[in-house]
């Protein structure tokens, strides 16, 4: 029963309490690197926009990091509609995600090393081949350095690359999340367009197939993929995917990646284009945002050594829902790797 004496104690212990003042132990963690004193926290709206609001680093300067967000601004290897070039400036524009992940619970912002290194830096705005070999040149540094890689795109074939650099001493294993399973061959001509970066990472013998679970898959390109499946890789189609069916989805991958070394590559069009209009080949019929965050959060204890979130498109998309939920993603992504077993410690 409500009193007077309840009402006293909760006057005398919240009264004078500031927006920062937390006495629940996990939200004490969370509001003591966060709020300083007098309960002040950054806006959201101001400063420099970064990727999720991480600090800004130089590329050059990857010392003591965990993770380094990156943008790939290119989107030569479209066979659809272009403008994902213009992805990563999308994604930087929104504000407030985060920092506290609340089914993960973590601030990983706050709790790991991470920085937004800026873009890759492309010698040619033209050159489909040398923008490829700009990107494993930038990612490959930024492995070689022992931090983990986490691109915005940009269209889907910067994940070749990308896995070129990650997988470059044993492939990896891949949780894709997508309506396309990207493993076509070769289209007019050139075989390192978005639609086969997956296929033509196999055959370089960087990712392993049999390790490789793909999501959402569906569409009238179906034919176009049996590399997928020829291979080894295993296949869930947007049709099989249900609130219930998603517990099942969540075991079937784990089991498939196993404890080795995982990539992790989202499509913003493995949503619905209710959701996610903003990209350069949309299929009806998509996952919706609470799906997609069920799965990834399942995720939770991967061994994730990279990631790219990539094909948002922002001139297709009135609302900017398309990069608010891509946006969305990477916080997830970027949660998961705080519990990634590749991470090395905090200040290590």
């Amino acid at each position: 029963m409500w009193t007077e004496d309840k009402l006293a104690a909760l006057r005398e212990k919240f009264s004078d309490s500031t927006g920062g003042d937390m006495y629940t132990p996990e939200f004490r963690r969370i509001a003591e690197r966060i709020f300083a004193e007098g309960g002040r926290r950054p806006a959201p709206y101001s400063g420099i926009p970064t990727l999720l609001d991480a600090p800004q680093r130089l590329a050059a300067d990857l010392t003591g990091l965990q993770v380094a967000l990156y943008g790939v601004p290119m989107d030569l290897g479209v066979t659809n509609r272009n403008g994902s070039r213009f992805g990563p400036r999308a994604l930087r524009s929104i504000e407030r995600i985060g920092p506290y992940n609340d089914a993960l619970r973590c601030a990983p912002i706050h709790e790991l090393a991470v920085a937004d290194i800026g873009d890759v830096p492309f010698r040619s705005r033209f050159d489909l081949a040398m923008s490829h070999h700009d990107i494993e040149s930038f990612v490959r540094s930024i492995v070689e350095a022992g931090v983990l890689p986490l691109g915005v795109g940009g269209d889907h074939s910067i994940s070749y690359p990308i896995l070129k650099a990650v997988g470059a001493n044993a492939p990896v294993g891949m949780i894709h999340i997508d309506a396309h399973c990207d493993t076509g061959g070769s289209y007019e001509g050139e075989k390192f367009h978005h639609g086969g970066p997956f296929r033509n990472a196999v055959l370089e013998g960087v990712l392993d197939p049999e390790r490789c679970v793909q999501i959402g898959i569906r569409g009238a390109a179906g034919y176009i993929w049996e590399f997928s499946t020829l291979s080894g890789m295993t296949v869930i189609p947007a049709a099989e995917i249900t609130e219930a069916s998603i517990p099942e989805i969540i075991n079937r991958t784990r089991a498939v990646i196993g404890d080795g070394p995982t990539y992790l590559s989202f499509d913003i069009d493995s949503l619905d284009p209710a959701y996610a209009p903003g990209t350069g080949t949309p299929e009806v019929g998509g996952l919706t945002p609470r799906e997609v965050l069920r799965i990834l959060r399942g995720m939770k204890g991967a061994n994730i050594v990279g990631a790219d979130v990539v094909e948002v498109a922002p001139a297709y998309d009135t609302t900017s829902n398309t990069a608010q939920n891509a946006a969305q993603m990477l916080f997830e992504i970027l949660s998961l790797m705080q519990f990634s077993p590749w991470i090395r410690p905090f200040g290590s």
